[in-house]
């Protein structure tokens, strides 16, 4: 081909396009030979505008697409779209007119190298688990002796059965009170939600202190309701302890975080909650015979102390005392009254030596012998010598036995 057979003015007929005409062409080119296709890459630039659809870019290192999942497909996602996630997308490769931008409409959305059901279950568990939702100091204790138990699971599966069957061998007597509901499937969390409302709050179920919240085994789909937001929320908000029983051992479901306590089975949960009758009749038995035991030792010991108290109080009896008092006052009086009668007849003798000593050098003793005694009837003086009486003077002469009344007269001078 020559230069002048290239160049724009050309003999042939030139087609010239509208922008908005060359970008539905293109639009409707990529509709008709690419279609929807599926596209790996890194999220970036995620955005999620009011309207509920989510715009964000699809990167790896050579290059990127815009991406924009509207609001009815985002609301079907099990999880959310994370800044930095590795995802992979089918979707519609159209062009965005008003800026001419290639874009991918998105229809489906799965995360790479993980399940999206597994990662939407922790992306739930981080946020619930940083709201303090599973936190040890929230769980409440569960009743020894419940009065009355609750049971929300279905009303025709197995787990409704084995937890009849436990109650009946472990303690008959507690009254189970079914709330029946849907434990999979579409809408089936809503459901678990008014059957855990219902067995609290209907008239005449006040007596429920524990709830059990069970089914049977499943795969992780058979257990999303069991790790939904809504149902993690409601079991919290329980006014009575939830125990979750899911017949699923080796996934932990978001129930059983949120529960009070979590047992590996519907037969298990029944087990936790209900005293088993026959291991209480043996403790029974056990601790009465050992409480006779110590009753009968006790009653021993007892009467061994009674009988010593007897023999002491048999010693300290006011009688036992009063007698031994009296026989002792017997005694010291009759000690006492020797000791008088001696010191009586000591004092006698020694008297009577006093008193022979004072007879003997009393005048009157040396008036016995033939003596006699003058005094001066004036003054009573005894005269011992002849100037001590005047001429007469009336005198008194003391004799051994009476007086003589004489007049003093002066001796004859030779």
């Amino acid at each position: 081909m020559s230069e002048s057979d290239s160049s724009p003015h050309a003999s042939r007929e030139r087609r010239i396009f509208r922008v908005s005409q060359l970008l539905t062409g293109l639009s409707q080119l990529l509709e008709d030979q690419v279609g929807r296709v599926w596209v790996v890459g890194e999220v970036s630039n995620l955005h999620e505008a009011a309207s509920g659809h989510v715009y964000f870019s699809l990167k790896d290192d050579r290059g990127q697409l815009k991406a924009a999942l509207f609001r009815s497909a985002a609301r079907r996602l099990p999880f959310e779209i994370e800044e930095g996630s590795e995802i992979v997308v089918y979707a519609d490769v159209s062009i965005y007119a008003a800026r001419g931008d290639l874009q991918l409409i998105v229809r489906q959305v799965e995360p790479l190298g993980v399940g999206a059901l597994q990662l939407a279950f922790e992306q739930l568990r981080r946020r619930l688990e940083a709201e303090g939702l599973f936190d040890q100091e929230r769980k409440r204790e569960l009743p020894a002796f419940p009065r009355r138990i609750g049971v929300v699971t279905s009303a025709t599966g197995a787990a409704i059965h084995d937890v009849i069957e436990v109650a009946g061998q472990r303690f008959a007597g507690t009254p189970l009170l079914i709330s029946p509901t849907r434990v999979q499937g579409e809408g089936s969390e809503a459901e678990i939600v008014q059957a855990l409302s219902r067995v609290t709050e209907t008239p005449g179920c006040e007596d429920v202190d524990v709830v059990l919240l069970v089914r049977g085994g499943g795969s992780l789909e058979d257990l999303m309701s069991f790790n939904s937001e809504s149902v993690a929320r409601a079991i919290v908000a329980c006014p009575v302890p939830v125990v979750s029983g899911v017949g699923h051992e080796v996934d932990v479901t978001i129930g059983d975080l949120a529960a009070d306590a979590r047992a590996p089975t519907p037969s298990a949960a029944a087990a936790l909650v209900l005293p088993d009758r026959a291991a209480l009749a043996a403790t029974l038995s056990r601790d009465w015979r050992r409480l006779e035991s110590s009753t009968r030792g006790a009653l021993r010991d007892a009467r061994l102390r009674l009988a010593r108290e007897r023999d002491a109080l048999r010693v300290l009896a006011p009688t036992v005392r009063l007698a031994s008092q009296r026989a002792r006052l017997q005694t010291a009086s009759r000690g006492l009254a020797r000791g008088v009668r001696g010191g009586v007849e000591r004092r006698r003798s020694a008297l009577s030596v006093l008193v022979g000593r004072l007879e003997s050098l009393s005048p009157l003793a040396v008036l016995a012998r033939g003596y006699a005694m003058v005094q001066r009837e004036r003054d009573g003086l005894i005269v011992r010598r002849s100037g001590e009486a005047a001429p007469g003077e009336r005198l008194r002469i003391r004799l051994a036995e009476g007086e003589i009344a004489a007049l003093a007269e002066p001796a004859d001078s030779e």
